[in-house]
């Protein structure tokens, strides 16, 4: 089942979005705007957004401008009720997929949708092989023989940057500016936070392990 994220600060239209997509069988996750949405992203995985672009605290421009800047290559459909080319040259350079102008034809969208899952599943699954564990970049997947774990977008960067460089100590400081990014609230208890839990779900994973360096940080060490 595909997870939808609806960004859209009008309740009684999120709410008709969602029900649509209820009833065409995706699971849909709502956000009022983008800085709300970017929260939820912090805990969810997410297959597709679909944004307004006018909304309080952070409008669809800078949510989209802040997903691709975190190499989020998820599909972006943009919903606004500014009808004009200038608008839309604005929402394609910031670097949505598709757009679409109110009032909405709920069909329409969802066959719009349909075709941009159809795009991102067809495009070239990254991915990073680690003796049996397979890291899939694109879905933050962590899959081993019959196991499959969806991490959180934080944990699995996390665990990709460590295992894409075996045995390589990487400081506290470098992890949370690449991670969180350097205009980050984040501390050093958010990594060692991240760092617990990655622990704890491989704590059987035969493969690797996350390893202190005390003084300095952490590194992945394969088994």
């Amino acid at each position: 089942m595909f997870t939808i994220l609806v960004v859209e600060d009008d309740r009684e239209l999120r709410e008709l979005f969602c029900t649509v997509l209820t009833e065409n069988g995706y699971r849909p996750l709502e956000a009022g705007d983008g800085e709300e949405a970017l929260k939820v992203m912090e805990t969810e995985y997410v297959d597709l957004i679909i944004s307004d672009i006018m909304m309080p605290h952070m409008d669809g421009y800078e949510l989209t401008k802040e997903i691709r800047r975190a190499n989020m290559n998820l599909p972006i459909l943009m919903i606004t009720a500014k009808d004009s080319s200038f608008y839309k040259k604005e929402g394609f350079q910031a670097g949505t997929d598709d757009y679409m102008v109110k009032p909405v034809d709920v069909n329409e969208m969802i066959w719009r949708i349909k075709a941009l899952l159809r795009r991102s599943q067809a495009a070239h699954e990254r991915k990073l092989t680690v003796g049996t564990t397979l890291l899939y970049c694109d879905s933050y997947c962590v899959k081993r023989e019959d196991e499959e774990i969806i991490l959180p977008p934080k944990e699995f960067q996390l665990l990709y940057k460590l295992l894409a460089t075996p045995n390589r100590t990487f400081t506290r400081m470098q992890l949370m500016d690449e991670i969180w990014g350097l205009e980050s609230n984040a501390t050093t208890h958010t990594l060692e936070v991240h760092i617990g839990r990655l622990r704890e779900r491989f704590r059987n994973n035969p493969d690797f392990q996350l390893v202190t360096v005390h003084g300095l940080g952490y590194k992945a060490v394969l088994l």
